[in-house]
This record gives C-alpha cells, sequence and structure tokens, in this order.
C-alpha cells in the first residue's frame, strides 16, 4: 500500500502507551499497513505523549478540566481527531468513556483493546475480577466501541492462562504482552478490508 494510501490512525491513551508502541513499531515495519498521525492524551504526564514526540508523532494534551462540561471535553476530542483526517481511532488505556456525541461523528471508526475475554470482565480492573472468579483462562479483546461499556462487536480475542500462583500484577503482564500482539493484528485487518465496522 502507497504510504500516502495507508490507513490514518488516531491514538488516544492516557498512560504508559505500550499498546501504542506496538502499534508505531508494527506500521513502522510494515506488517500494518497504516501510520499512527496522532495521539491525544488527558494526561499532560502520560508516557504516551513522549513516546509519540520520540517517534515524530504530532501530540497534543486535552485536558477534561480545561472544560467546563463533559460535551466541550468531547468535542476538542472530536475537533482534534477531525482534524487529523484520521480514518481509525484507536483507544490505547485512555480513561474515559467517550460520550455519545463522539462516537456518533466517529461512527464505525473507534476500535479499543481490554483485558479480558470479553462479554467476561467488562470494565474496570478486568484482571482482578478474573482472578477473584477463579478463571483458568482469560485474556485480551479487540473491539469495535459503541455506546455501552466494552459491549462492541468484538474484532479479535487471545487467550491467556491463569497460573495458581497469579497476582493482578503478574496475569497483568503476561496479558498485556498479548495485547500488543493481537491490537496492530485488528488494525491490520481493518486496512485490508478483511473486517469493517458493523452497521447501525
Amino acid at each position: 500500500m502507497n504510504q500516502n494510501h495507508k490507513l490514518r490512525v488516531a491514538v488516544l491513551a492516557s498512560g504508559r502507551g505500550s499498546n501504542l508502541q506496538a502499534l508505531i513499531d508494527s506500521c513502522r515495519s510494515g506488517e500494518v499497513d497504516a501510520r499512527v498521525i496522532l495521539v491525544i492524551s488527558d494526561n499532560p504526564a502520560a508516557r504516551a505523549l513522549e513516546l509519540a514526540r520520540k517517534n515524530s508523532i504530532p501530540a497534543t494534551v486535552i485536558e477534561a478540566k480545561g472544560y467546563h462540561s463533559r460535551h466541550e471535553f468531547n468535542t476538542a476530542l472530536a475537533d482534534a481527531v477531525e482534524r487529523s483526517g484520521a480514518d481509525l481511532v484507536c483507544l490505547a488505556g485512555f480513561m474515559r468513556v467517550l460520550s455519545e456525541a463522539f462516537l456518533e461523528r466517529f461512527n464505525g471508526m473507534i476500535i479499543n483493546i481490554h483485558p479480558s475475554l470479553l462479554p467476561s470482565f467488562p470494565g474496570l480492573n478486568a484482571q482482578k475480577q478474573a482472578l477473584e472468579h477463579g478463571v483458568k483462562v482469560t485474556g485480551c479483546t479487540v473491539h469495535w466501541v459503541d455506546r455501552g461499556v466494552d459491549t462492541g462487536s468484538i474484532i479479535l480475542q487471545d487467550c491467556v492462562k491463569v497460573e495458581p500462583d497469579d497476582t493482578v500484577e503478574t496475569l497483568s503482564q503476561r496479558i498485556l504482552k498479548q495485547e500488543h500482539v493481537i491490537y496492530p493484528k485488528a488494525v491490520q485487518l481493518i486496512a485490508s478490508g478483511a473486517v469493517k465496522a458493523p452497521v447501525r
């Protein structure tokens, strides 16, 4: 695919940005026919911003506290994404639920990665939920974002065995390794046209 016609990806991240780095690396290697064109964070201390700058990717901070309402904050996010010309929005540890107005504006363009085998253990602390329920297998899921929390159509999943001596930290680390594998694969499925957003 010609560089100018690669899928243009905007990444929203609140923290360390390890999934962002996995996406950047897979795009650079040619494994994924896409390029990350913008990183947005709601946290000025997010390592994701530093990773973006190191990789010469435009990065911007949009903090919720700078706006009078959730609607204004989401409008600012949406405006920034729209200006970038992104074809796909990837949530990579973005710790805010996007408003319905944002979702409508980018209908069929937003995906997320979640550290469980959805529909099991949606929401926060999925790894802790898995351990508390005593499951033997958990994993990670890439899904389309809809109006619910972690309820959108599933694109790709991978399993991670739960070890008897696992803690939240050890389980989280192994799941994260698999996230770094399947998130780029999911983006490539979209870039190649093999997967399309569900019709709403």
